[in-house]
């Protein structure tokens, strides 16, 4: 085959190895790598003397049929990206809500060149500021880090104390998810502090990563924040007239991260679909609004191997962010029975499942069902919820099993422990409604499992390993089964950076070797198999 490749110039090669030595060669990211014929042979080098185009044949060189540049993993993003954030790798670590997304996996993010968010969804703002404390305490001043903004339609009252936690501390970066709707807290971190420099550009000192699986979502996140919001607050006084007027010229979001088939919330959207779109649809609304600032875009969802991770940039990803595969590795905030059981997983091992925050719409989240009936029995509780109006009307059959199973109490006691939570959480607003609506009634009971199933899964409880509500998507399998027989499969070496950096290198040596298959240079499949290895 390689007789038909027409040569792309001359090289006098300082070494030559054969093409059982192109697998070390591409996976030595930091030099080139070049394809050159001797006879019949196709014989592979990362040095010598390079001659590109249609030049006189010098002596003693040989016909140069292909090449790849270096490419250390640092150059798979956009530029702008690491700078913007001081990183080193365009690499994400994702927030895991309540916590899983750990002050220790963030301090080690940070610490090699990469990003991540503590999972501070679901947490008390106590819970937040504490692990606050730890990562500024343990990384130098202006090291990369952030915070999840969780959206809390059900709660505004916690979203706004959370901000006023993130102003307060100065955490100076978010991950904004499960919005549909921008909220006046978020809109009120985006624009404090929003100043112009002399030169007449807009500092904005408070960042936004937006996490997104819907276009119209992207929309409100890549337009200003909206006039009547910005004016509430203004009059308020909780902006001032300098922020409100720079408001107009800004979009909400600084990164948009594109979130495809994802643990926990998701819309179970294709990457290969999604993150062109949003690319795309990215591009346009700088153009439609003449911003000066730059918005990028990142892929999550799914992002788990070099493979996928490879694919995510060629498709136009600025950046990567991964979740449910850091969710097994040793700086997570879950359970050893949970870690052990997401190891096992494999890509068909998860189910949608109702979500405990928004569970009267019917809003589901991806889980493991590996290990776990939660799936099932979640649902179960749901169809209860749908078909009956109040806790009255559930058939004494089902009430006696779900008591027994899942509750392993009365739903009389459930609803007495739900009312003091709300007692002394300040929620008496649910209480009021439930007591004039017995159907709303019903579901704050039944949101109590889908709230203990997930500490459960957290706390490793024993004897619920049944109930664990643990938010996993197929990327998880696909993890597994790359790092099947390599050092990886042991938990105690997965390390959030171990992970990240075997999936960037691995992209990296994929990406050249396509480069020089895609120039008529077959390999053998096992330079298509980038295999994990100890980065120290």
């Amino acid at each position: 085959m390689t007789d038909q490749i027409k040569p792309i110039g001359w090289i006098v090669p300082d070494s030559a190895r054969r093409e059982e030595a192109a697998r070390e060669l591409l996976e030595s990211v930091d030099s080139p790598i070049y394809a050159f014929k001797d006879r019949e042979r196709t014989l592979f080098c990362d040095r010598g003397r390079v001659l590109l185009g249609q030049q006189k044949r010098p002596a003693e060189s040989f016909s140069l049929l292909a090449w790849a540049p270096s490419l250390p993993p640092q150059r798979l993003g956009d530029p702008g990206f690491l700078e913007a954030h001081g990183l080193t790798y365009p690499y994400v670590v994702g927030a895991m809500a309540g916590g899983i997304g750990s002050a220790g996996m963030v301090v080690q993010a940070a610490r090699a060149g990469m990003i991540g968010f503590f999972g501070s969804g679901g947490l008390s703002i106590e819970a937040i500021e504490k692990a606050i404390d730890e990562i500024q305490g343990a990384l130098e001043k202006g090291a990369p880090y952030g915070f999840n903004l969780l959206a809390n339609p059900h709660d505004p009252a916690l979203e706004e104390a959370t901000v006023d936690l993130y102003l307060r501390r100065g955490v100076h970066r978010i991950s904004a998810s499960a919005y549909t709707r921008l909220s006046s807290a978020l809109i009120r971190y985006r624009l404090k502090g929003v100043t112009k420099h002399p030169d007449g550009s807009i500092a904005i000192p408070n960042k936004v990563f937006a996490k997104i699986s819907r276009a119209e979502v992207a929309r409100q996140f890549l337009s200003p924040p909206k006039k009547r919001i910005v004016e509430a607050l203004l009059k308020e006084g909780t902006i001032t007239a300098k922020e409100a007027q720079l408001a107009s010229h800004i979009p909400v979001a600084d990164e948009i991260t594109a979130e495809a088939d994802s643990g926990g919330h998701t819309d179970r959207r294709p990457t290969i679909s999604l993150v062109p779109l949003i690319c795309s649809f990215r591009d346009e609304m700088i153009r439609s609004h003449g911003y000066t600032v730059p918005v990028r875009v990142g892929a999550a969802g799914g992002i788990s191997t070099p493979a996928s991770a490879a694919a995510a940039f060629l498709m136009g990803a600025d950046y990567i962010l991964t979740g449910s595969v850091n969710q097994a590795c040793i700086e997570a905030h879950t359970s050893e029975h949970v870690k052990q059981d997401l190891s096992k997983a494999e890509m068909a091992h998860v189910a949608m499942a109702p979500a405990a925050d928004m569970f009267e719409l019917g809003v589901q989240v991806q889980v493991l069902k590996w290990g776990t009936q939660f799936p099932m029995r979640a649902q179960r509780l749901y169809r209860l919820y749908d078909s009956c109006d109040s806790i009255e009307e559930i058939p004494e059959k089902e009430r006696d099993l779900i008591e027994k199973d899942l509750f392993r109490q009365t739903l009389d006691e459930t609803w007495r422990q739900t009312r003091d939570f709300f007692v002394r959480t300040g929620g008496t607003r649910h209480l009021e409604k439930a007591e004039k609506d017995p159907k709303y009634k019903m579901a704050l009971i039944f949101r109590w499992y889908l709230g203990q199933s997930s500490r459960w899964a957290n706390m490793g409880e024993p004897d619920r390993h049944l109930d664990y509500q643990v938010w996993c998507g197929p990327a998880m399998g696909a993890f597994n089964t790359w790092a099947r027989g390599s050092f990886l499969e042991a938990l105690e070496n997965r390390t959030v950076v171990e992970v990240a950096k075997n999936i960037l290198y691995g992209a990296a040596s994929l990406t050249r070797a396509r480069m020089l298959q895609w120039q008529g240079v077959p390999l053998g499949r096992d330079c298509m198999d980038y295999r994990p290895r100890p980065f120290g």
